[in-house]
């Protein structure tokens, strides 16, 4: 069985009101989309979102956060890999990402707020 986060503890207590409000469907199609990402870069993911041959029994929400952990691992995996220099990759996996992170939550704090 792959990891998904299990070790954490239950799933549906933590009441973090700033977690977005999806659909189980909803949160299913984010899922996809993330596995498929973290398809690519690889190795590949086994199958087991709601409604597939493999089923888990996880919710969907879970399934975005597992698989989303797995992409920022192989993601900087990949920087590991790639990077010319190890100087190179530390800039890429720390500063590098840092910034484009802070500019994620800004662009969420700013949809956030014209909603």
């Amino acid at each position: 069985m792959h990891d998904h986060g299990d070790d954490f503890g239950p799933w549906d207590t933590d009441g973090n009101a700033s977690a977005p409000r999806r659909t189980d469907e909803e949160w299913a199609a984010i899922a996809r989309y993330i596995r498929h990402a973290a398809n690519k870069v690889g190795p590949e993911l086994p199958l087991c979102l709601p409604g597939e041959p493999q089923q888990c029994g996880r919710t969907a929400q879970q399934h975005v956060l597992a698989w989303a952990a797995h992409l920022k691992a192989a993601a900087h995996h990949l920087i590991e890999r790639a990077a010319p220099s190890r100087e190179r990759g530390t800039h890429a996996a720390g500063p590098l990402y840092q910034r484009q992170l802070a500019e994620l939550r800004e662009h969420s704090a700013r949809s956030h707020v014209q909603q």
